[in-house]
């Protein structure tokens, strides 16, 4: 593992967002190990398309339960303590469906939109606490997500999604990426707040244009000296 790699100190807790009493369970398995938590990132996400008029309630309440109400649980149970020391770091990951809906996503597109207010409302209702609530905007990731659709609603999507202008090209985000936006933005000094961070793709670089080269000027004769011209 890269962090152990790196000389830091990992452990593994079972954590289920859509839960109360997990989330509880997972504050206090940390704090046994590290003591104090300094440090929340909220980045449990479920996407699965389908048309806004055709999706089953139940499946677009679960979508919500993940990527908002689960922020949710979060905060309410890691926040107090840290209000208590007077600082600390919330980080939501969101998504740029928030910025740009995408169709075919709704309840992701909802869920991530209300996120990013949920975490506008948090930053005005935690300004002088000494703890920051952070919002990190991912563009298009290169991760599990989407590894069990449909390869036609794959298809779809993808199409949909260029017919809209929101396909530009298909280059994908590395999820270290968002992990190093993550880690700068925590890293900010007291007294900055990196209160919203968008992360994009770099679209391919196109080769250089090259000049064409320029066609030899036409040859003059040469002007006559005297002696030739003796």
């Amino acid at each position: 593992m890269r962090c152990v790699r790196e000389g830091g100190e990992v452990d593994v807790a079972y954590l289920d967002v859509t839960d109360d009493e997990s989330v509880a369970a997972a504050l206090d398995a940390a704090t046994d190990v590290f003591g104090s938590i300094e440090i929340v990132v909220s980045n449990a996400g479920d996407m699965e398309p389908a048309p806004a008029h055709e999706a089953d309630t139940g499946r677009f309440l679960q979508q919500v339960n993940t990527n908002l109400v689960g922020a949710h649980r979060l905060a309410v149970t890691f926040l107090g303590p840290m209000i208590e020391r007077r600082r600390g770091d919330l980080v939501l990951v969101t998504s740029l469906n928030a910025r740009l809906p995408r169709p075919l996503t709704g309840a992701y597109n909802a869920s991530k939109s209300g996120l990013e207010a949920f975490g506008r409302t948090l930053q005005m209702e935690l300004e002088g606490t000494g703890v920051r609530a952070s919002i990190v905007r991912p563009g298009p990731t290169f991760t599990e997500m989407g590894w069990s659709w449909d390869p036609a609603m794959i298809r779809r999507c993808l199409a949909d999604w260029e017919v809209w202008g929101l396909l530009r090209h298909h280059h994908y985000l590395p999820a270290d990426s968002i992990a190093r936006a993550v880690v700068d933005v925590v890293s900010a000094p007291r007294g900055t707040h990196l209160s919203l961070v968008e992360v994009n793709p770099e679209a391919p670089i196109e080769p250089a244009a090259t000049a064409e080269p320029a066609e030899p000027a036409a040859s003059e004769p040469a002007a006559a000296t005297d002696e030739e011209s003796s």
